[in-house]
């Protein structure tokens, strides 16, 4: 089959720009909603609306936005394996850092219905001068993780916790490390977890489409 003069061909730079701009389409009109009667400048999580972004957090750009997907849930802590439905809004104020928030609902199988919640999280990144990265994340089982980690290129994060406080009825956590990447405009992830009973092993695993943004 002849190509098309001039149509972006498969694997090309300009396909890429194509498809991210097709892709677009269906989510740039969108943004968090906010309330008119707060005072200041409101969070957004889409770069074409509200304040522009802090150049302190311009490494992390392609990360900001709503993001939906299903992932998988298997440790050797959980009592079994089991998929989850999840949404992660990363978002910023014009200040030098990204709010991050997850929220994640249990699935009866791939694609399946919804069972009950399942884990929350909330968190700031905050990219210092020497391009590392302090990512904090806060979780509803009592555990509070404080990561460091620093981009591996463009489009990929690297993590692991440098200090993990726990509540008296927290889970059992003892160390943690997280790797992210936008592929093809989705957002990818992998979380390893250890214990005192288990050195780092494969907790969580999502890929997300962009919703907003």
């Amino acid at each position: 089959m002849t190509a098309t003069p001039n149509a972006p061909q498969p694997g090309s730079g300009d396909a890429a720009v194509a498809a991210a701009a097709e892709r677009a389409k269906l989510t740039r009109h969108r943004n968090l909603p906010e309330f008119d009667d707060l005072p200041g400048t409101g969070d957004t999580a889409n770069l074409r609306m509200g304040p522009s972004l802090n150049d302190a957090c311009l490494a992390l750009l392609p990360l900001v936005g709503v993001w939906r997907g299903e992932g998988e849930a298997s440790h050797p802590a959980l009592d079994e394996a089991y998929r989850f439905v999840q949404q992660v809004t990363i978002a910023h104020d014009g200040r030098p850092f990204l709010t991050y928030t997850s929220r994640a609902w249990r699935l009866d199988g791939e694609g399946g219905e919804v069972v009950a919640p399942a884990f929350r999280e909330v968190g700031f990144w905050r990219p210092q001068p020497d391009d590392t990265i302090e990512l904090l994340i806060v979780h509803e089982t009592g555990v509070a993780e404080m990561f460091f980690g620093a981009p591996r290129n463009q489009t990929s994060w690297e993590f692991g916790t440098d200090a993990v406080l726990r509540t008296p009825t927290s889970d059992d956590v003892t160390a943690a490390s997280r790797l992210y990447g936008v592929v093809a405009g989705s957002l990818a992830y992998v979380e390893e977890r250890a214990t005192s009973e288990h050195e780092l092993q494969p907790r969580l695993s999502a890929k997300l489409d962009r919703v907003v943004g």
